[in-house]
């Protein structure tokens, strides 16, 4: 794996001639404990994606793989996703309050632009999915 790259294992589910359905077992930093059995705070969760088939991939299902994604695309998603709504909860809170809004109507205000933003995130999905690119490497 390069420095640049964010890799996950996973196995392949099925392959059609658009997609290739991939799952990956994401698990929290404690999951590899002896312990995660007793404290009840590690999780896994199974993730399903779904990737654009290369028709010169020699890929079968059942196939141990990594999904592969440039470490920049995850850095723009963790600015889309988290950053800036941060950005925009705490200018208009802080803004409306310097103007005299009352506070639950500042905050009110604040949660519904930030549900606006994730909103229009929703509705350019499509867009954005066509930025964010995967791609299938074969198990090393």
């Amino acid at each position: 794996m390069a420095a640049n790259e964010i890799s996950h294992s996973g196995k392949i589910l099925e392959i059609t001639p658009e997609y290739t359905t991939v799952e990956i077992i994401s698990s929290s930093a404690c999951a590899a404990c002896h312990a995660k059995g007793l404290c009840g705070l590690s999780e896994e969760k199974v993730k399903i994606i779904s990737l654009p088939t290369d028709p010169y991939a020699s890929y079968n299902t059942g196939d141990e793989v990594d999904v592969v994604m440039k470490k920049s695309m995850g850095l723009k998603a963790v600015w889309i996703s988290y950053v800036i709504p941060l950005f925009i909860l705490l200018i208009l809170i802080l803004s409306l309050s310097s103007v005299t809004v009352h506070e639950i109507y500042a905050g009110l205000i604040a949660v519904g632009a930030v549900a606006v933003y994730y909103l229009v995130i929703y509705l350019f999905r499509d867009r954005l999915s066509k930025d964010f690119e995967f791609f299938i490497r074969e198990k090393q």
